[in-house]
C-alpha cells in the first residue's frame, strides 16, 4: 500500500539569482524531508532546507554526469517510497529542457503523486538581465527556445534548421556553446543574414554574468578570443541591439567586483545581500565566530537583579540576542526593564532592542564607546548602576570612564569572539590570484583575526592591489598597528555608511 506521505515536487529554482525562485518554490524547499538537486542551482538557497532534510546533488555538466536521467528518476521514486516529500530541484523551468517531463512520467508509472512548481526558466530571464527583451514592438512578435546541445551536423534532428533561421524573430539557444560554430554556420546556410546580432551571456543573473555581443559571422571568433564556455546562452536577433540603452545590471555601483566579507559567520549574509544588491561578489570569511560565554553565571546574577539597575548599555546586536536569551532560561522576559533607561551603539542594535517592545532612551551621534562617554558627561551618574553586557574582548575605555564619572558599573560577558580560520588557504589562493578586490573590515577583532591568518611578511604582497575598507576609526587604528594601510574607512559606523564610503572612494 502507498504511504500518504509520499509525494514530489518537481521544482523550477529560476536561473540563478536566488532572488528569483518562486514564493511556493521556496516552501518546498523548506518541507523537503529529501532535496534533490542540479548543478546549477544556487548554493544559498540550500539554506533554507530543513537542518534533518537529506540532499543529494545529482548535478550535470556536457563533461560529466553524476547520475544519469535515468537513475535520477529511479531515485526520485525510491526516496517517495520511503514515505518521504521529495523536492526535485533543478535551475530554471524543469519543463524547459529541464527533462521535467521524464521524471515526472516515471512518478507516473509508479503511482507516486507529483506537483510542478514552474520557476522563471534562463531562457528569458537572462537575456532581461542582460537588457535584452526577447520580443520587441517593431522588432520581433515570435521567440524560440532551442536546446543547443543537439548535434546541427546529425541527419535524424528535432530541428528544422529552414523554419526557424528565418521564420522566427528571436532564437533562443540554451548550453550551446560546445556547438557554437555548428549552429551559426546552419544559421546563415539555411538563410539567416550573417549580419544578424548575437549576444553570448554567461553565468546569467549572477554577479559573475558576462555578456558578449557581435555578429553571426563573427561571433565564434570572438567567444574563442574571450574564453567562452557554459553555462551560457545564445541569442539571436535584432532585439539583441536594444542592449546597448537598456543594459541595467552592469550599472550597479559595485558591479563585477569581488568584496571580502569577514563579519562572523551568523552576521556575514546580511552584509553579503547588501554588496550583491548593489551588484558586487560577495565573498564571505568569517574571520570570527560568535560562542556562547564560558560561564553564564555572572550574568545570569545580575539578570535575575535586573530591577536594581538605573542604566542597561547595549554595545552589539549580539549582546542583546544573548540577554535575551539569557532571560528566557531565567523564565523571565524584558518586561523586567520596566524603568530602566535604555541606551544603545548603533542604529542596529537600537533596532533589535525595538523588536522586543523596548525603548531605546540614548543613542550617541557616533556609534562607538567614546561618544557614549563625551555625551553622557552631562549625566549625574553618581551611584548610578550601569549594566554593560558584551563580549569577552570588549575594550575598557567604555566602563573605565562610566565609573570616573562616579558610576557603579557591572561589566558582563554575554557572549565571546573566536577566530575562524576554516577558509585561509581559499582566501590566500584568490589573493594571490587578484580575484579579491575589496576587503571589509567590521570591528577590531575582524582586523587582528584576519591579520593573525597569514604570514605578517607576505601580507604587503597579497593585498598590493586590494582596497581595504574599514567601519570606523577603532577598527582604522587597529588596522594601522598591525601594519596594514586603510583605503577607506566610513564616516557613519554602521554597514550602510561602510558601503557608502566604499562607493565614494
Amino acid at each position: 500500500m502507498q504511504n500518504n506521505k509520499a509525494y514530489v515536487y518537481l521544482v523550477g529554482a529560476g536561473p540563478g539569482d536566488p532572488g528569483l525562485i518562486t514564493v511556493k518554490g521556496l516552501e518546498c524547499i523548506k518541507k523537503a524531508d529529501v532535496l534533490v538537486y542540479d548543478r546549477l542551482v544556487n548554493p544559498s538557497l540550500l539554506e533554507y532546507v530543513s537542518k534533518n532534510a537529506e540532499l543529494i546533488y545529482v548535478g550535470k555538466s556536457p563533461e560529466r554526469h553524476t547520475l544519469t536521467q535515468e537513475e535520477i528518476n529511479s531515485l526520485l521514486v525510491v526516496k517517495a517510497l520511503e514515505n518521504k516529500v521529495v523536492t526535485r530541484l533543478k535551475g530554471g523551468d524543469s519543463f524547459v529542457f529541464g527533462r521535467g517531463g521524464e521524471e515526472a512520467l516515471e512518478l507516473v508509472e509508479n503511482n507516486i503523486p507529483f506537483e510542478v512548481v514552474p520557476g522563471i526558466t534562463s531562457a528569458i530571464a537572462v537575456p532581461a538581465y542582460a537588457g535584452i527583451p526577447v520580443t520587441h514592438r517593431g522588432l520581433t512578435s515570435n521567440v524560440a527556445f532551442i536546446t543547443g546541445n543537439e548535434d546541427p551536423t546529425k541527419e535524424d534532428t528535432d530541428i528544422d534548421w529552414a523554419k526557424i533561421s528565418t521564420g522566427i524573430g528571436t532564437l533562443v539557444f540554451l548550453m550551446g556553446m560546445a556547438n557554437l560554430p555548428k549552429i551559426v554556420e546552419k544559421l546563415i546556410e539555411n538563410g539567416r543574414s550573417p549580419d544578424t546580432p548575437v549576444a553570448l551571456i554567461r553565468w546569467g543573473t549572477l554577479p559573475e554574468q558576462t555578456t558578449l555581443t557581435s555578429t553571426l559571422k563573427e561571433i565564434v571568433q570572438k567567444s574563442q578570443e574571450q574564453g567562452f564556455k557554459n553555462p551560457t546562452i545564445i541569442i539571436v536577433g535584432e532585439v539583441v541591439s536594444l542592449r546597448e540603452e537598456l543594459k541595467w545590471v552592469e550599472k550597479r555601483p559595485l558591479w563585477g567586483k569581488r568584496v571580502l566579507v569577514t563579519r562572523s559567520r551568523g552576521q556575514a549574509s546580511i552584509f553579503s545581500k547588501m554588496i550583491q544588491d548593489l551588484g558586487g561578489i560577495p565573498i564571505e570569511f568569517p574571520t570570527i565566530d560568535i560562542i556562547p560565554a564560558d560561564d553564564y553565571a555572572p550574568l545570569d546574577k545580575v539578570i535575575t537583579a535586573v530591577s536594581d539597575f538605573d542604566w542597561i548599555i547595549f554595545t552589539s546586536v549580539n549582546g542583546v540576542q544573548a540577554f535575551y536569551e539569557r532571560l528566557s532560561i531565567n523564565e523571565m522576559d524584558f518586561r523586567e526593564l520596566k524603568g530602566i533607561r535604555i541606551g544603545a551603539v548603533g542604529p542596529k542594535t537600537k533596532e533589535a532592542l525595538e523588536k522586543y517592545g523596548l525603548h531605546v532612551e540614548y543613542i550617541p551621534g557616533e556609534y562607538r564607546a567614546e561618544a557614549i562617554i563625551e555625551e553622557m558627561q552631562g549625566e549625574d551618574l553618581t551611584g548610578k548602576k550601569i549594566l554593560l553586557p558584551r563580549p569577552d574582548i570588549a575594550r575598557k575605555i567604555l566602563p573605565e570612564a562610566l565609573k570616573s564619572m562616579g558610576a557603579d558599573v557591572h561589566e558582563v560577558t554575554a557572549y565571546k569572539t573566536v577566530t575562524s580560520n576554516s577558509q585561509a588557504n581559499n582566501i590566500k589562493d584568490l589573493l594571490v590570484n587578484k580575484k579579491i578586490n575589496i576587503i571589509t573590515f567590521t570591528s577590531s577583532s575582524t582586523v587582528k583575526n584576519f591579520v593573525s591568518m597569514f604570514d605578517k611578511n607576505e601580507l604587503p604582497q597579497l593585498l598590493a592591489d586590494v582596497k581595504l575598507a574599514s567601519i570606523g576609526p577603532i577598527t582604522t587604528s587597529t588596522a594601522v598597528e598591525l601594519g596594514l594601510h586603510i583605503d577607506v574607512e566610513a564616516s557613519e559606523y554602521t554597514l550602510d555608511g561602510l558601503l557608502e564610503a566604499i562607493l565614494v572612494s
